[in-house]
C-alpha cells in the first residue's frame, strides 16, 4: 500500500510515517516509480509505535523494544534486557515527575506570598 493509504488506515500523517521510517521504526519498500510501498504488517507496526509513544517512550527506546512488542496495545515477548530498558525509562519519568512536583511547590509558594 502507498503512504496515503497507510495514513488513512492508521490516522497517522504521512509526515509522521516518513519520520518513523527515518528513525528506523517502520520499513517501506520502493516501487519502480520510487514511491514508498508498505505491506499489511505496517498497519499493526504503526499502532504499536503510537501506543509506545503514548507511553512516553522516545523513538530511540521504541527502536530497541519494538521487536519485542506484539499486538496493537503492545504486550511484550520479554526478550533480553527489555524489562531493564523499560524500568530505566520509568525511573527517568519518576525523576521528571519529582522535579515537576518540586517546581510546582515552589510556584505555589510564590503565589501564596503575593
Amino acid at each position: 500500500m502507498l503512504i496515503g493509504e497507510l495514513s488513512r488506515r492508521t490516522g497517522v500523517s504521512a509526515r509522521s510515517l516518513r519520520y518513523y521510517e527515518a528513525q528506523g521504526l517502520l520499513e517501506a519498500g520502493r516501487g519502480a516509480n520510487g514511491y514508498r510501498a508498505y505491506d499489511e504488517g505496517a498497519v499493526l507496526s504503526v499502532a504499536k509505535i503510537r501506543a509506545l509513544l503514548r507511553a512516553g517512550l522516545s523513538t530511540e527506546v521504541i527502536r530497541e523494544v519494538l521487536p519485542c512488542a506484539r499486538g496493537e496495545q503492545p504486550g511484550f515477548d520479554w526478550c533480553a534486557e527489555l524489562r531493564e530498558i523499560l524500568a530505566g525509562e520509568l525511573a527517568v519519568m519518576n525523576g521528571q515527575i519529582d522535579a515537576l512536583r518540586a517546581s510546582r511547590g515552589a510556584l505555589v509558594g510564590l503565589l501564596r506570598e503575593g
